[in-house]
């Protein structure tokens, strides 16, 4: 059963790729591109893969898909052929393409317990997450303490890059004026919408916390989390207006968040080294080596939750505005 069901969605895969490829419309590549990451998503799943795949869904499926139709309106909506093929373009792409498939064709089986990680790295993390860490989610434990400098990294990364297209979109003062709070979506008037919307706000928010704080036990974390509470603030500005969005969220606390959340992270590491440990060495934060984890796991995690949902939200607000 699993074998075919990964058949169906390698094949789903395939067929969308082409559609994507073939299609001129950028909305409806948009649109496309969402299927692909939630087939994606659903690939994760049946590989076991829940983490990953909860943060496909979110991210590649979800925000992301607002955020690209946001910035189509700053652009074209479609896209016109060249005169003249890019030979070299193809040419560059098929080589790359068969590099990567030969360089796959020296990797051992998929899931064969022979493989190198599996005597060596993928041992030393499951004793480890429990006996010294204590977090029955071994994905939680890698990211959030054995590799903390790279997830650190990685916060950085969305930091930098957050920062990048905010100045991009930076509205001159030589522009016209910001445009009025008044003004409302024109999905604003549908009475559906806003009572729908007004009825899953909590809801949404809830589960962004269930999946910070469930992180330890289950799939989830502050990446997970961080953009599902800024879907919560995007949808109310779709819906019922910026207005309201920016009540909830001010821009400005937005764009505080951004290097907030990379400071709570790396304050974590320099309160680590205060304390006579490490960079990011969580068993001295407190009397018990597992609290101490616990309590670094929780600090490096709510950094990574209000760097992400500052920085989709503070994304959202400029492509629209500046889109206005």
């Amino acid at each position: 059963m699993e074998l075919l069901i990964s058949f169906a969605l390698f094949t789903l895969l395939g067929v969308v790729t082409v559609a994507i490829v073939s299609q001129r419309n950028l909305v409806a590549v948009v649109i496309l591109g969402s299927i692909y990451s939630f087939l994606i998503a659903s690939v994760m799943v049946v590989l076991d893969a829940v983490d990953v795949a909860l943060t496909e869904a979110s991210v590649g499926a979800g925000i992301s898909t607002v955020l690209l139709l946001a910035g189509l309106k700053l652009t074209r909506t479609r896209d016109y052929r060249g005169q003249d093929p890019n030979v070299v373009g193809a040419l560059l792409a098929i080589a790359v393409g068969g590099a990567l498939v030969w360089g796959s064709l020296v990797l051992p089986p998929f899931g064969a317990p022979d493989a190198p990680i599996h005597q060596h790295v993928a041992p030393r993390y499951i004793e480890g997450a429990g006996t010294e860490i204590g977090v029955p989610n071994i994905v939680t434990a890698v990211l959030a303490d054995y590799r903390g400098f790279d997830t650190l990294g990685e916060t950085t990364v969305v930091f930098v890059a957050g920062m990048a297209v905010l100045l991009l979109l930076r509205r001159s003062s030589l522009q016209s004026a910001p445009p009025s709070d008044d003004e409302q979506p024109a999905m604003s008037g549908d009475l559906v919408l806003r009572v729908g919307t007004k009825l899953i706000l909590p809801f949404i928010l809830l589960f962004a916390l269930y999946v910070q704080f469930h992180g330890d036990y289950g799939p989830g974390g502050g990446f997970q989390a961080g953009v599902i509470a800024a879907s919560a603030v995007i949808l109310l500005g779709l819906t019922l207006g910026l207005r309201r969005a920016r009540r909830i969220a001010p821009p400005a606390l937005a764009h505080a968040m951004i290097p907030l959340g990379v400071l709570i992270f790396a304050g974590t590491g320099v309160a680590t080294m205060l304390l006579g440990g490490d960079f990011l060495e969580y068993a001295v934060l407190a009397h018990e080596a597992k609290e101490g984890h616990h309590l670094g796991i929780m600090l490096v995690e709510a950094g990574v939750l209000v760097t992400v949902s500052g920085t989709m939200i503070s994304l959202f607000y400029a492509f629209v505005e500046r889109g206005r």
